[in-house]
């Protein structure tokens, strides 16, 4: 459907400026006219794509801003006593991704034909996850959306921000690897053929370094498709692998068990199960299901078979606490805070604290993970430089001495 962009003024004067999609100009004009809006210009744009229609574009994603902007926004429209079809209009004509704009005019059809905002959004599981979809749900039966809303736009920062940290902690030591191998790359591709045909002529016998570099020269020069093809297909094995039972559940006991990362990786699982976990029950949410929402935005396989088998346990009624101990995944302090918070009857208000103080934990980890990667960078760099000049230089000295004899 066509697209189109306009600038109206509103019923107390004010200039907006948006984009509207309408069969034609008409069309377009009816629509901010039906919303209380005089439109001042109309001018025609690219043809997008209704996401109900073949499909929403395949590049234009919606982001974890664009998500965060819209439960804000969508909350403070609410809480303003604004009509919910006219507060999906607004939001439709501001948020500047396409995409977004699609999804949130079907859903706007959806709840005009009768279905619940809950319902509407789960039609875009791609988009909206379990844990959105089942807290707008309660918000909607206990009437208060825009708490929820608000509760879903803080979760959703917290999740942007500690992978935010994360890609920061991470950037130096990817780019120090990265570096590394485009210059051996440029080293056997340009460097060592020109030394390779010196060393031939000088009929030195070369030593190890210097043969290993001429092979892999060799082997990048007349077998670059294979090498290529090799590369693509371990990373498509390997994602496969990981997307069976067996592999997820190795791949992911293997991120909890490497040195360095391995801690973060579990730390920010403990806060995020804790700090979602909190939110849901506080939210009114049935604790079974609380933890069927959990388990799957976890992460990690290994903790969230563990959360399942606290499930068990709790529809059996054995509490929450007993079984967190059995299943060895959860550190003492998550679960004596949890044994308090259920004697106590504030067991939100102790897995808050919970995910409070691994977010201290994580956030001071991660502060740390670019210090403490540092040593085996350095390792690994003294490694790779010594190597290249090893066999770069060895034949040039053992030629010196062949012409000094």
């Amino acid at each position: 459907m066509p697209t189109y962009s306009y600038k109206v003024r509103n019923q107390i004067g004010e200039i907006i400026n948006g984009v509207v999609d309408a069969p034609n100009t008409d069309a377009a004009a009816e629509q901010l006219f039906s919303k209380g809006y005089t439109p001042i210009k109309i001018e025609a744009g690219k043809e997008v794509k209704a996401s109900g229609e073949s499909g929403l574009q395949f590049f234009d994603r919606v982001k974890d801003e664009d998500l965060i902007v819209f439960s804000r926004q969508l909350a403070t429209l609410v809480s303003s006593g604004i009509s919910f079809i006219r507060s999906l209009d607004t939001l439709s004509e501001q948020t500047r991704s396409r995409k977004l704009r699609g999804i949130i005019e079907e859903v706007r059809k959806e709840v005009e034909r009768g279905s619940s905002f809950s319902d509407a959004l789960a039609k875009f599981p791609k988009v909206f996850s379990p844990l959105y979809i089942s807290m707008v749900k309660v918000g909607e039966e206990a009437g208060v959306l825009d708490d929820i809303l608000h509760r879903l736009a803080s979760l959703l920062e917290h999740d942007a921000t500690t992978r935010a940290r994360v890609k920061a902690a991470t950037r130096y030591p990817i780019l120090v690897i990265v570096s590394m191998v485009i210059a051996f790359l440029v080293l056997t591709t340009f460097v060592v053929p020109k030394f390779a045909s010196l060393y031939q002529s000088a009929k030195v016998e070369l030593p190890f370094p210097t043969r290993v570099l001429i092979f892999l020269n060799k082997a990048i020069r007349e077998y670059w498709p294979l090498l290529i093809a090799s590369v693509a297909g371990v990373i498509f094995a390997f994602r496969g692998y990981v997307r069976t039972p067996s592999g997820r559940w190795n791949f992911d006991k293997f991120k909890l068990k490497v040195p360095i990362i391995g801690t973060v990786v579990e730390k920010t699982v403990m806060s995020r199960f804790a700090r979602i976990f909190s939110t849901l029950y506080r939210s009114g949410i049935p604790m079974l299901h609380a933890l069927d929402i959990v388990a799957g935005t976890l992460g990690n396989i290994i903790i969230a078979r563990a959360v399942d088998v606290i499930k068990e346990s709790v529809r059996e009624g054995k509490g929450l606490a007993a079984p967190m101990a059995g299943t060895m995944v959860f550190p003492p302090m998550v679960t004596q805070m949890v044994a308090v918070g259920e004697e106590t009857g504030a067991l939100d208000d102790m897995l808050t604290k919970v995910a409070d103080y691994y977010d201290l934990e994580v956030e001071y980890a991660i502060k740390n993970l670019s210090t403490t990667l540092e040593p085996v960078l350095m390792v690994f760099l003294a490694g790779g430089v010594l190597f290249l000049a090893l066999g770069v230089f060895l034949p040039i000295w053992d030629m010196m001495k062949a012409l000094k004899r």
